[in-house]
């Protein structure tokens, strides 16, 4: 059988409902809309949901060290130059420095392969800057990073840009922004707040990577 996942427009209306009111006319619509596109923002600084994580590559170009990413990037989590190709591809970690140790690099024009990266988390993009400056083309950036979540910029068609299990944090986040701008709702805000932080921490914490970790003693001199 398979997971029903509700579209927005029920959605929205099971938000307004959980805050005791009626979601009736085209400013209700606009309003919730609006909160939508404010929780997935809010979302974005609560940490990393593998939801949220894309694999991408970069061809790099002679002489070019810095790279514009993917119009909705919000950070890399993890980066490698990649040689070759086939059986005979290669991927070498990058080490990722700070503005700091990037600006004082003495040469920062220096050829070679590249070995270390800044990235450079602007306003409305992200850009990498890799050092030393590649001294060919055979060399390609692969990453993975972590993309922003979809907002609603029109409209309640189809479903949220979101997997099934955090659809009823989403709900319940939009409960208390109804309630927080809605004063006949007001009573009803702190409750809605803590359902919508349990519901959160459910969804996030099943939302985790199922890797094994192994942690060894180690000894420093």
């Amino acid at each position: 059988m398979a997971v029903v996942t509700p579209d927005l427009s029920e959605l929205f209306e099971e938000a307004f409902e959980r805050a005791g009111l009626e979601m009736r006319t085209g400013y209700d619509l606009r309003t919730i809309r609006r909160s939508l596109n404010l929780l997935t923002l809010e979302w974005q600084n609560r940490g990393l949901h593998l939801f949220t994580i894309e694999a991408g590559t970069t061809p790099l170009v002679t002489g070019t060290s810095t790279y514009l990413m993917p119009a909705d990037t919000i950070d890399l989590i993890e980066h490698q130059l990649r040689s070759g190709s086939g059986t005979n591809q290669t991927d070498t970690a990058l080490m990722r420095i700070s503005v700091a140790t990037y600006s004082q690099q003495t040469n920062k024009n220096t050829r070679g392969r590249p070995t270390q990266i800044y990235v450079n988390r602007g306003v409305s993009n992200v850009q990498v800057t890799l050092w030393p400056v590649p001294e060919s083309g055979d060399y390609t950036l692969a990453y993975y990073r972590l993309k922003g979540i979809e907002g609603l910029s029109s409209g309640i068609a189809g479903s949220a840009a979101i997997p099934p299990r955090f659809v009823p944090a989403l709900v319940a986040g939009l409960a208390f922004h109804v309630a927080m701008k809605k004063p006949e709702a007001a009573a009803r805000a702190q409750a809605l707040q803590a359902e919508y932080e349990r519901q959160f921490q459910l969804a996030a914490s099943e939302d985790e990577e199922r890797a094994s970790l192994f942690l060894t003693a180690g000894r420093s001199f």
